[in-house]
């Protein structure tokens, strides 16, 4: 790492880390992650948690932190997709009956922020929104084919994320959900989690941090790694979920860093001191 990249990370201290591929997978924290989010609080910077994990609230996820990881961590970290989601509808479509294939946390999160769900074609609906579904069956999918397919209603996704890292492997996220119901009514959705530069801004917002003092830390170029481009900060990947060292040759989202693992960017972080 030459000096130019070692001064630059010296500024980082606002530090928007992916989840899932990136400093755990399922309930086992990778090596350096615990240390990488003692070293930001030892130099005043603050983490917030991007995820495109829409199953889990804020509430969830620092539940997960505390029994799994032995991290204590407050609501407020997490921006996930289902709470970018949440922030759309409720500025869109307060008080308008919107179609939701998702899980049954999922849209309990919704109504209890007062947005009118449905889960049946039915009249009056004003949108759609999928999410990832780990309760999803195929009547779930027939109902949206209905709704997409009889009216011409907008189309919304949580997140375009193909796969979903697990301890074997992967499976089917939420991009791959939409997949099948684009190729079944030709209705193409718009993304509202990574890699939306609003998740960058609002944690801006939230933080008081500048764009030069962030970084976006994620396993995965076309949601985390082009987040970051579209939010105007530097990233990092790390090869320790979906992307490999081989794809930087030739990607549009090209990472301003590449690691191997949390472990190693903690290890460039303190040397950068």
């Amino acid at each position: 790492m030459d000096s130019h990249a070692r001064d630059n990370l010296k500024q980082k201290k606002l530090f928007l880390f992916d989840i899932d591929g990136t400093l755990a997978v399922g309930d086992t924290l990778y090596e350096g992650s615990a240390e990488l989010l003692d070293h930001i609080r030892s130099i005043g910077g603050k983490a917030y948690y991007i995820t495109n994990n829409s199953t889990k609230s804020g509430r969830d996820y620092v539940e997960k932190f505390r029994s799994s990881f032995h991290l204590e961590t407050t609501e407020d970290q997490f921006i996930t997709s289902g709470y970018m989601t949440l922030r759309f509808l409720q500025e869109h479509y307060a008080d308008r009956n919107v179609f939701v294939l998702g899980t049954a946390s999922f849209i309990t999160e919704l109504r209890k922020n007062g947005l009118h769900i449905v889960e049946t074609a039915q009249e009056g609906i004003s949108c759609v929104v999928a999410a990832y579904d780990s309760e999803l069956t195929y009547d779930k999918l027939v109902q949206a084919c209905k709704v997409l397919s009889t009216t011409d209603v907008p189309f919304y996704g949580t997140n375009p994320d193909l796969c979903c890292p697990i301890d074997f492997g992967f499976v089917p996220d939420c991009g791959a959900i939409c997949n099948m119901l684009t190729d079944s009514t030709g209705k193409k959705p718009v993304y509202l989690g990574k890699p939306s530069r609003q998740v960058v801004d609002l944690c801006l917002s939230l933080s008081g941090f500048s764009r030069e003092e962030t970084l976006v830390v994620g396993d995965r170029l076309y949601t985390d790694i082009a987040c970051g481009i579209n939010g105007e900060v530097d990233t990092c990947v790390v090869f320790t979920g979906e992307a490999k060292p081989e794809d930087m040759a030739d990607t549009p989202y090209p990472a301003d860093y590449c690691f191997a693992n949390i472990k190693e960017l903690l290890m460039r972080c303190t040397e950068a001191l």
